[in-house]
């Protein structure tokens, strides 16, 4: 059984996206960032940089317990555990690889940035409209390469596309206009939208 400490976020999405498609037994502990929660000296035991997510796995490699920070590790452990959604094949693989790192460290950082200087006291309209250009630019780039291939890596469901939902879905649901009026994107989130196990994964 695998623990996971997560909120509603689109790293706690994307955790729970891994564990739901890998179809790996899991018991979700909700994390009331709100309340601090992430910052209990319980919490900080298991991850010191006090941010969600976070799983334990107490049957990990050779039977011993694993604990995991960082949505794409655990995403990229989730996969290796179960042996699905990422190719075993070298020549696919760097692919995913390249799509998962794009979805992870390019536009969920960006957005992040955009969501802080949205929330500030006295938000920075410059730097607001930078951020939200760079995330544009990131999903015209994602909707090219959608129109040539049925996902982010190729033809196969990956955990790059889990990925890339998780911060869709947030962007989605906060800055709709950033994602509108790509129809490839949206027939790719269309259909990634419509998994069971992403559905239930987004319900926190």
């Amino acid at each position: 059984m695998i623990d996971l400490y997560a909120a509603g976020t689109s790293n706690g999405m994307r955790a729970r996206i891994a564990l739901e498609e890998c179809g790996l037994p899991y018991k979700l502990h909700p994390v009331d960032l709100a309340k601090g929660e992430q910052k209990t000296a319980a919490f900080l035991a298991m991850n010191p940089n006090g941010q969600i997510p976070v799983i334990v796995d107490h049957d990990g490699p050779g039977g011993k317990p694993v604990t995991l920070s960082q949505s794409t590790a655990i995403l990229l452990y989730c996969a290796e555990k179960s042996g699905k959604f990422l190719p075993k094949d070298p020549a696919a693989r760097p692919a995913v690889l390249q799509a998962l790192m794009n979805a992870s460290t390019d536009v969920t950082p960006m957005f992040g940035s955009l969501f802080t200087v949205l929330r500030s006291k006295e938000p920075h309209a410059p730097t607001a409209q930078l951020f939200k250009d760079r995330l544009r630019g990131f999903f015209k780039v994602w909707d090219d390469a959608l129109a040539k291939q049925k996902c982010c890596a190729g033809g196969e469901v990956s955990i790059a596309d889990f990925s890339l939902y998780a911060g869709y879905a947030r962007i989605k649901g906060s800055a709709p206009d950033l994602v509108d009026g790509l129809p490839n994107l949206q027939r790719w989130a269309d259909e990634m939208s419509a998994r069971p196990a992403i559905q239930r994964a987004l319900k926190f």
